[in-house]
């Protein structure tokens, strides 16, 4: 299958292009699929490169690629082809099944664009009349406010990178404790191959020795990152466990399962955030109770 967009480090990719790239993932396994499932989908239909992958926006935050396959999905579900649940499942809707053409995201697209400049006219003149407060500017013109769980990861994400390399590999060392690993050790500075720290897990009466690699990364961690890896484990480890704070290209997903090599598990920037709030590890959700009025209920009186 040929490319329909292109990810470049100058321009703009084809908004439309991409939505309709995105259905047509979402149709070829089933119809709904976890955000990494569905990105790593669109990769291999439109035949995406590592370099492709790894290009990053002008301020180093997202991946290019990934910013906007974003976007592709906010336009979808405003425009109700798509529906997300609160655990990030994305799903086609009845109308989302029946798009087969760019033209029919090209018209989605105009619709929101509509929507979003009337909305944002009607908020202008609110203010002009004092009817709402004026909010402080986010600094961009884009931004994930459809898209909750991306939103609170990418700026917890912001906060792990901040920190210093050893305290990384401390987070990470508290992380496999919690989650069932024993006798965990880092071995911090030991230039030991790009081992940062080995543990034992125990699965039922069977132990593994596990050795494992945190890196803090903005961009994408590609197949040459695993294998390197990999050839440090040689002779050593029964697995490896690879964290980073970025992302895994889908040619470095490929690389950490390969037939006849030790398998490599992968921990990317999203499934990071979901294990830090599973624990809570600096990370709290509160339910916020929502008070609602019915004026119809008072107009029976």
């Amino acid at each position: 299958m040929g490319k329909n967009f292109q990810i470049e480090e100058k321009g703009f990719p084809d908004l439309p292009e991409m939505m309709l790239a995105t259905i047509s993932a979402l149709k070829e396994i089933g119809g709904s699929a976890a955000l990494r499932e569905l990105d790593e989908q669109v990769v291999e239909m439109e035949d995406i490169s590592e370099d492709e992958q790894g290009i990053m926006m002008p301020d180093g935050k997202y991946r290019k690629l990934n910013y906007y396959l974003s976007w592709s999905r906010t336009f979808l579900k405003r425009g109700g082809a798509l529906e997300n649940s609160a655990r990030g499942v994305w799903a086609l809707t009845d109308a989302g099944e029946k798009i087969t053409s760019i033209e029919e995201t090209r018209d989605i697209h105009k619709q929101v664009n509509a929507e979003e400049r009337e909305r944002a006219k009607q908020k202008r003149l609110a203010k002009k009349k004092g009817l709402i407060e004026t909010e402080p500017s986010h600094g961009s013109a884009l931004d994930f406010q459809d898209d909750d769980a991306e939103e609170w990861q990418q700026g917890l994400l912001n906060v792990v990178r901040e920190m210093e390399a050893d305290a990384f590999e401390r987070l990470s060392q508290r992380l496999l404790r919690e989650a069932g690993f024993i006798k965990v050790e880092v071995r911090g500075k030991s230039g030991d191959g790009g081992i940062d720290g080995v543990g034992v897990l125990r699965v039922n009466l069977v132990s593994f020795q596990v050795y494992f690699q945190c890196k803090k990364w903005k961009g994408s961690v590609g197949s040459k990152e695993i294998r390197d890896f990999r050839g440090a484990l040689q002779g050593r480890a029964d697995k490896g466990l690879f964290i980073t704070t970025g992302n895994f290209t889908s040619q470095a997903s490929e690389e950490a399962t390969r037939d006849g090599a030790i398998a490599i598990d992968l921990i990317d920037g999203e499934r990071l955030c979901e294990l830090l709030r599973q624990f809570e590890f600096g990370v709290k959700t509160e339910m916020i109770e929502k008070v609602i009025v019915n004026s119809d209920w008072f107009k029976s009186i």
